[in-house]
């Protein structure tokens, strides 16, 4: 491991299904490993921003193929996304670890609203800044979010966590002989259809060179691993080797 981090600021995307654990819903002990997770890196100075899902409370897709306007569907989802990001904070901040929530959509009771230079002077006080509501947008998702936020606050890369550890050429828990890449570049991941971010995110990551890695967050200190530079999962962006799969 590095003697310093590799980076020193960065965003974090977890989905929403990462906080219903086994069950629906928030599950209370999943929360707190993510939380945990989070303060360990905070702890070591670095600056961290976080984007959260709301698929473990609301699956707009479903309504829309049952014929629901997909604007509010996505509104929907918006505020699925409140909800997670208020569990995470509270299981943050009863570790000690300062954080705030803010929301594209306006609910001053218990959020902040957006405000770039607000969250980026909270990253620079050391707390953790979890962005809610995705865009305040419909039809655009919260990997759009993600990649929109990262650029926005400055961070040096995003770390998309999921449940298996890195990219792979097809769904390893259906194909035992799927493989997983090392390193790809943006255009490897849009060209080969690689379900990583989307379209319109991996767009964004690749225009301003913002590398996005992805990798399992189920380990107990991978998050840590990532920040400080340890060879895990996959890494997407400009300064890679080759294309390769393991």
């Amino acid at each position: 491991m590095n003697a310093s981090p590799k980076y020193r600021r960065i965003l974090l995307k977890i989905s929403g299904e990462a906080f219903s654990g086994t069950e629906t819903g928030v599950d209370v002990n999943t929360t707190r490993a993510m939380a945990e997770q989070i303060g360990e890196v905070a702890a070591d100075g670095v600056s961290i921003a976080v984007v959260v899902g709301g698929g473990n409370i609301w699956r707009g897709k479903v309504h829309e193929e049952a014929g629901m306007d997909r604007a509010t569907a996505d509104y929907m989802g918006m505020l699925a996304t409140v909800i997670n990001a208020l569990a995470l904070q509270d299981s943050l901040e009863r570790m000690g670890v300062a954080s705030r929530v803010q929301t594209a959509i306006a609910m001053h009771q218990i959020a902040e609203p957006y405000i770039r230079r607000r969250a980026i002077r909270h990253l620079e006080k050391g707390r953790v800044v979890i962005f809610a509501a995705g865009t305040g947008n419909p039809y655009f998702t919260t990997d759009t979010t993600a990649a929109l936020r990262a650029v926005e606050v400055g961070a040096q890369a995003i770390l998309k966590a999921t449940k298996v550890d890195g990219i792979y050429t097809a769904d390893p828990k259906k194909d035992p002989a799927a493989t997983r890449f090392d390193h790809l570049d943006y255009m490897d991941v849009l060209q080969r259809g690689l379900e990583v971010m989307d379209s319109t995110a991996m767009a964004l990551c690749m225009d301003n060179r913002l590398p996005i890695i992805v990798f399992d967050m189920a380990n107990a200190g991978n998050i840590r691993r990532v920040v400080w530079g340890e060879n895990i999962g996959t890494f997407v962006g400009k300064d890679i080797v080759p294309v390769s799969a393991q």
